[in-house]
């Protein structure tokens, strides 16, 4: 009879394998997009659970706020300016086509108004490259290049809490707790050391596959595992001349 693999099991959205809902605190969002230059201050910084960077809460004149990624250095009542105007300051928020080249920026926005959508994660951070007149071209946390919008929005700063992932989990019950809050699966088991019911991989004395391991992108839950879609699947043979 076998047992349904965890591949079909995770797309019936179960509370197993969904991330915890309780304590979260707010989405990281810049406000609505204003013609004239706003101001604000820093009140508080705080923990979200399965969020690796300290969230951060600027209140503005008029009442309203938003949250967004701490950058190093923001403490607590700093004053903060988005627009146009703000100055060159570690927190302040412009439009990538109004920085410097060389500027190291967070909290990025993919599409002007989307409110931030790169380098969020902590120590993480964007670089712009160069201006012209289609856009900006930004180097991204992947050392890729993409060219976006003079218009996007942009905090001035690298992600807080870099250096995360240098500390090593010393007992299984920590790397526990955060699989858990970002609802992702521990402990991982190998497919080939299942049974052949459990996993496609599975089964036989030498732990191997038994077949190809590269299925198709179309292939059906039960069966997607493995190499998805895989344009090689090993080291590629030098070409003889």
């Amino acid at each position: 009879m076998g047992k349904k693999i965890k591949v079909q099991r995770r797309g019936r959205g179960t509370s197993t394998f969904r991330s915890k809902k309780t304590h979260k605190i707010a989405p990281l969002k810049y406000p609505a997009r204003r013609e004239e230059s706003i101001s604000g201050v820093v009140k508080g910084l705080y923990h979200e659970p399965g969020r690796d960077a300290p969230l951060l809460y600027v209140a503005l004149d008029g009442g309203a706020g938003y949250y967004t990624a701490a950058p190093e250095g923001v403490y607590i009542d700093q004053p903060i300016s988005l627009g146009l105007d703000a100055p060159l300051k570690v927190g302040n928020v412009r439009p990538l086509g109004t920085l410097p080249e060389g500027t190291m920026v967070c909290n990025v926005e993919h599409r002007p108004g989307d409110g931030g959508r790169i380098a969020r994660t902590s120590g993480s951070f964007a670089t712009v490259v160069s201006h012209s007149s289609v856009g900006t071209v930004v180097k991204l946390p992947s050392k890729n290049n993409v060219l976006l919008s003079g218009n996007c929005r942009a905090t001035i700063g690298i992600v807080s809490g870099g250096g995360r992932t240098e500390k090593p989990f010393m007992k299984a019950g920590e790397r526990h707790y955060r699989k858990r809050a970002k609802g992702q699966v521990y402990p991982e088991v190998k497919g080939v050391k299942m049974a052949a019911a459990s996993h496609p991989h599975g089964g036989g004395r030498h732990r191997r596959p038994g077949s190809s391991t590269t299925v198709s992108r179309n292939a059906p839950p039960g069966a997607k595992v493995g190499l998805i879609a895989a344009r090689n699947s090993g080291r590629r043979k030098r070409e003889r001349k």
